[in-house]
């Protein structure tokens, strides 16, 4: 995008917000949606703020602070661990026709099974803490970013590799010189999507079975039919989405400033 319509994209995008929050607001006040299970924006946000600006306000016995820690832990666990071997057993299996026919419909039958299915054994393998929630972020991401890394390898142009092997490129060469740069795109337009299941597996693993993180606050508010705490968790929950994001595009930019030039 030209840089000269970044600010109006940024104006456009504030004023959707803005309309949003405002309508959301006056139908709540007049009494046009139902604030029992709608909240208000009014109430959620400055909720949200009081929990943020406060951290002598404890919710279980800590503040929103330890939760909010916890839940980025298990979602850099999952993620991180998610993308290190996606990436490896991509490459191993883009790599080998035979490998990848073997393992094919295993992966293929794997990536099928509903992933909140795993929660609950997950919680049973590994108990309710912090472990759990990565190994359900983990496989959430791990498909994501193993298919993107697979394709990438299997779409890298024959002729460049030929090329290499005949100046006498070795394998580790090839996979780092060629391969890896080849498929880079790839590899990173999976983790704008991946760094966001990352972040579900370690909400939802929380919201089913945990003592901590936002997915608890959320769901501890949702028992206590507290609109207002669902809504100020999920909107800490989307300014995290936004910074996260934020930093896998300034990542992402880094890494691929060959393509640009």
């Amino acid at each position: 995008m030209p840089a000269r319509k970044r600010p109006i994209v940024l104006a456009v995008q504030a004023g959707l917000l803005v309309l949003l929050i405002a309508g959301w607001e006056f139908a709540a006040r007049f009494h046009l949606i139902d604030t029992f299970f709608f909240s208000q924006p009014s109430i959620f946000i400055s909720r949200a703020f009081q929990w943020l600006s406060d951290p002598a306000v404890l919710l279980g016995g800590r503040n929103i602070y330890h939760h909010l820690l916890v839940t980025l832990e298990e979602m850099a666990g999952g993620f991180i661990l998610g993308v290190l071997a996606g990436v490896v057993i991509g490459f191993l299996l883009g790599r080998s026709a035979f490998w990848s026919a073997v393992f094919n419909p295993y992966i293929q039958i794997l990536n099928a099974l509903p992933r909140l299915v795993l929660a609950p054994i997950f919680v049973l393998l590994l108990g309710i803490d912090e472990r759990s929630k990565i190994a359900l972020g983990f496989s959430l991401v791990f498909f994501i970013v193993f298919f993107n890394a697979y394709r990438g390898v299997r779409e890298v142009d024959r002729n460049v590799l030929n090329n290499a092997r005949m100046l006498g490129a070795s394998e580790a060469q090839l996979a780092w010189h060629v391969l890896l740069p080849s498929s880079m795109t790839w590899i990173l337009s999976s983790l704008h999507t991946s760094v966001g299941f990352a972040l579900v597996g370690a909400v939802v693993g929380e919201y089913l079975a945990s003592a901590q993180g936002l997915g608890w606050i959320i769901s501890q508010a949702q028992g206590n039919f507290d609109a207002a705490g669902v809504y100020a968790g999920m909107l800490i929950l989307c300014v995290v989405v936004v910074i996260v994001e934020f930093m896998v595009n300034s990542v992402e930019g880094h890494l691929i400033q060959w393509k640009k030039e």
